[in-house]
């Protein structure tokens, strides 16, 4: 397969398309494979496979595998980083060829790996919910009577000494019940009313700020034009809260956090079709997050800090599920990114 033989029908394919010489190197790429790495044929030919991404999710030791081996290698749901920082799930193909090249074949698989997502972290979160509620009224019950004993028993008892072992169980009972409550997030009925998403995000940056030490830079990306919507503010300020904090405990003090809005139509959101949404971004450049908890990153009591209660993110779920919207995540080395997508009409029938 020589330069001047390359079917001119690859260049129609919606799929990327590469050949890789045994030295990894490219010669051949079509169109779909240009537009996927944001590179023109004269940055792509003669290029190692290896420069051609900031990030992927494998390693190229797959490639002289698939020439030693001369059997094909085929992955699924691999994260892609461009040069310019674009990401993308691709599914990756590779192909042995008799000329001893490789034949890549990359297949964007963005939309349909998001709808997949979505209906699975919807379904673990509604799991997720059930078991929570189940294991806060077994534990709220029998714990109200324990600190209700030691109460009863604290009025019987003269020795200021014993007295403090009884203090001791109401206060850590009361701890116990405010970390259930945490878990169960916010139960009551809040004030909805329009307001305005940069208010709200000021307020946060600003407190953020405030907490933070080192050279912790929080930048503001606003679209202007974002119209006031209705929401519960105080309710989504926390979430947003949580996140923002997120990201500063995971700079440690050094790095930059960016709060972007973005208005967004036509976006579907629980099968929901929403005409505009609000895309609320926080972007910080830190050590990115393990993949290995992504997935269950929203669960109640999963976190990656070694001080951390696992709840700030489970919280901002359930208050942004409340609204209608979801979170999207992307990361990596040196990039995070949450995404709060809120629609701008609000369904009361639906709250």
């Amino acid at each position: 397969m020589d330069r001047q033989s390359d079917p001119d029908y690859l260049h129609q394919l919606s799929t990327a398309v590469l050949v890789l010489t045994p030295q990894l190197q490219v010669r051949y790429a079509n169109h779909a494979a240009e537009q996927l790495l944001g590179l023109g044929q004269r940055r792509l030919l003669g290029q190692n496979a290896a420069s051609l991404y900031s990030q992927l999710a494998t390693d190229t030791a797959l490639l002289r595998q698939t020439l030693e081996r001369e059997q094909g290698q085929s992955l699924y749901a691999v994260s892609l980083v461009t040069l310019d920082g674009q990401h993308h799930t691709i599914d990756l193909i590779f192909t042995p060829l008799e000329s001893a090249e490789i034949l890549v074949e990359a297949r964007v698989v963005d939309h349909q790996q998001r709808i997949s997502q979505e209906l699975q972290h919807y379904a673990q979160q509604h799991a997720a919910q059930l078991l929570v509620r189940g294991l806060a009224h077994e534990i709220k019950n029998p714990l109200g009577g324990l600190r209700g004993a030691a109460q009863l028993l604290e009025r019987e008892l003269d020795d200021p000494e014993l007295k403090e072992f009884t203090t001791i169980i109401i206060e850590q009972s009361d701890r116990l019940r405010g970390l259930v409550d945490r878990l169960l997030g916010p139960q009551y009925p809040g004030t909805w009313a329009e307001g305005n998403v940069h208010r709200l995000l000021e307020q946060v940056a600003r407190l953020c700020e405030m907490e933070a030490t080192g050279t912790l830079v929080i930048e503001r990306d606003y679209d202007p034009s974002i119209p006031d919507f209705v929401m519960d503010a105080e309710q989504l300020q926390q979430a947003l809260l949580n996140i923002v904090r997120n990201a500063v405990q995971a700079l440690d003090g050094q790095g930059r956090i960016v709060l972007r809005t973005r208005s967004q139509g036509q976006t579907t959101i629980a099968g929901r079709r929403h005409r505009q949404v609000v895309a609320v971004s926080v972007v910080d450049d830190g050590p990115g997050i393990d993949p290995s908890i992504q997935d269950t990153l929203f669960y109640p009591m999963v976190t990656n800090k070694a001080d951390g209660s696992g709840l700030g993110l489970s919280i901002a779920q359930k208050i942004v599920s409340q609204h209608q919207g979801r979170i999207e995540l992307e990361s990596w080395p040196g990039h995070t990114e949450f995404t709060l997508l809120l629609p701008m009409t609000f369904s009361k029938e639906a709250q």
